[in-house]
């Protein structure tokens, strides 16, 4: 007797929309469980090549929590494409400019470097502030483990 192993398709998959409030919860803790939420990871029928993961809309991105002296140590680099264009900020300067950046930093550098981290990448959301555009989609609260 042969068993072959079953695969979803493109059309079967199930999206659920969550909103994470990031409310004094650590950086990247809290990045860890969105990234699990994108992967698809929390779902019984996870499969690794395919996107099986959620929308996720995360809110208070301001109002993150980070241990120790990250906040003067840890440096955000980008490049202009000019000559001479690097430009680094600390976390402190990030969270007063974008906070959102932040999240999403630590959101990325945990997903796939492929065209499929790509792909799970668009459906997180990101916001400063407690207030969110998307209450159509009828997103629900994640609690966390």
């Amino acid at each position: 007797m042969r068993i072959k192993t079953w695969t979803p398709k493109a059309d079967e998959i199930e999206r659920q929309w969550w909103v994470v409030d990031a409310k004094d919860q650590t950086l990247g803790r809290v990045a860890t469980q969105i990234a699990t939420l994108l992967k698809g990871k929390h779902k019984p029928e996870y499969t690794t090549h395919m996107d099986m993961g959620d929308h996720v809309i995360v809110i208070n991105a301001e109002r993150i929590h980070v241990t120790g002296r990250r906040l003067d140590q840890k440096i955000y680099y980008r490049h202009t494409q000019y000559p001479g264009g690097l430009r680094s900020l600390t976390l402190r300067e990030q969270l007063e400019k974008k906070p959102e950046k932040v999240m999403e930093a630590a959101v990325r550098g945990m997903l796939p470097k492929n065209s499929l981290g790509r792909q799970m990448f668009r459906k997180l959301k990101v916001y400063a502030g407690p207030d969110h555009p998307h209450q159509a989609q009828k997103p629900q609260v994640w609690e966390g483990k």
